[in-house]
């Protein structure tokens, strides 16, 4: 018996919109998968059933060991590989002992409905995450799928939307896809009345800024005024300079060390969903602030550890880049930070004092060559001087940027 699970994608509509093949291998399974809804959907037969217990995901291992040697089914809503148990399986078990049989996915019954390009349509998933991550994904004119965590996720993307001054933004949710009880309710997020909706739902929003909302794009310096801070912030000229210093890619993980309001940690992973960060701030005060922010601008996965740096690094996930703000001169810090960057990752510290300015001259000269720069970065900004206006200087900044060389091994 092959030890190979197939992963069944399965609608709202149940056994009479699966494809042969598909009821196929659900008639041949031993063991049949699947939460109490999805199993509900399956005509009774011959297979044991497991029914998915609560949390999922630690358990999952036993599971499809306690069926090795059986012929195992899993059902999955839909696509199983979009957001779907599918990939979990995959990454536990590789691609080659995972066979997928998928049905259309929410999104693609969701845009056949509404008459959007799929293409061009931006999905947040808050399944197992707040809402406020739907924040990155609120622009004027765009249009967004929210995959729901329950029925009162509509709601709540409602109440955020108005909130951001897109109260005005159509809204309609879309219930029990491709069933026989599919239904969909239409309105605006500021006029939203459904209190609770279907717990299988997709919530579709076209976006709608109201006079004088201020756009938050997801290109590093946003707004000085889009964090709430106590004057510990790198300022936005000086925040989309390092930005480009730390270079940001696709999946990566960044420390902030001494992150004050967290801005750099919050827009490194407003660049990409899949970006990651930790935010290390000593101050509890601060800590809260940095963790309002970035529930505020669309981030709520930035985790926050509050501790002293160097101290509180240790036992950290190594970082692909690291950004060193307000702790820079602070005794063992950067050391710490540059033994635990991964070879090929990026340091990037920010000096506005001599004392740091000192410490971050003195990397740059112990590195050297190609792999550290230093520039200095003076901007000014207009500001009224009696009856005109004229050139008010904010602090020079000094950005020291330096790049882990390939091969580097060194122990943390």
């Amino acid at each position: 018996m092959s030890d190979r699970i197939t992963v069944v994608g399965v609608g709202a509509d149940g056994w009479a919109g699966l494809s042969p093949e598909a009821r196929e291998e659900l008639l041949a399974a031993e063991v049949l998968m699947g939460s109490a809804r999805q199993l509900a959907l399956i005509p009774a037969g011959t297979a044991e059933r497991v029914t998915w217990p609560s949390p999922l995901l630690p358990a999952l291992p036993g599971l499809i060991e306690a069926g090795r040697g059986r012929a195992v089914c899993v059902l999955a809503s839909g696509d199983p590989m979009f957001h779907g148990i599918g990939t979990t399986l995959v990454r536990l078990l590789g691609a080659g002992r995972v066979r997928v049989l998928p049905s259309p996915s929410s999104v693609s019954l969701a845009c056949a409905r509404l008459g959007w390009a799929a293409d061009r349509v931006e999905v947040v998933s808050l399944v197992r995450r707040p809402a406020e991550a739907v924040h990155t994904a609120v622009h004027d004119g765009r249009r967004v799928l929210v995959l729901s965590a329950d029925g009162r996720t509509p709601a709540r993307v409602a109440a955020l939307l108005t909130a951001r001054g897109y109260g005005a933004s159509p809204m309609t949710v879309l219930e029990r896809l491709g069933g026989e009880a599919e239904r969909l309710v239409s309105g605006t997020a500021g006029g939203w009345s459904l209190t609770e909706a279907d717990d299988l739902n997709v919530v579709a929003v076209e976006c709608v800024a109201a006079p004088g909302t201020v756009p938050l794009p997801v290109l590093p310096g946003l707004p000085d005024e889009a964090f709430e801070h106590d004057g510990q912030l790198t300022k936005r000229e000086v925040r989309a300079v390092t930005m480009s210093r730390l270079a940001p890619v696709p999946g990566e993980l960044l420390w902030d060390v001494g992150a004050g309001a967290g801005s750099l940690a919050i827009e490194w992973m407003r660049a990409h969903p899949e970006n990651r960060a930790i935010a290390v701030e000593r101050d509890g005060d601060r800590a809260g602030r940095l963790t309002r922010n970035a529930f505020a601008l669309g981030v709520p996965g930035l985790n926050v550890v509050t501790g002293a740096a160097p101290g509180a690094l240790g036992g950290l996930t190594a970082p692909d880049a690291v950004f060193v703000g307000g702790a820079v001169s602070v005794p063992g810090v950067i050391d710490a930070c540059w033994r635990a960057l991964r070879p090929g990752g990026r340091l990037v510290a920010n000096a506005v004092t001599v004392e740091s300015e000192t410490t971050v001259a003195a990397w740059h000269a112990r590195i050297g060559g190609s792999h550290s720069e230093m520039v200095r970065l003076a901007v000014s900004r207009a500001a009224p001087v009696g009856g005109f206006t004229g050139w008010r200087p904010m602090m020079p900044v000094t950005i020291w940027t330096a790049v882990k060389p390939a091969g580097t091994q060194e122990e943390r």
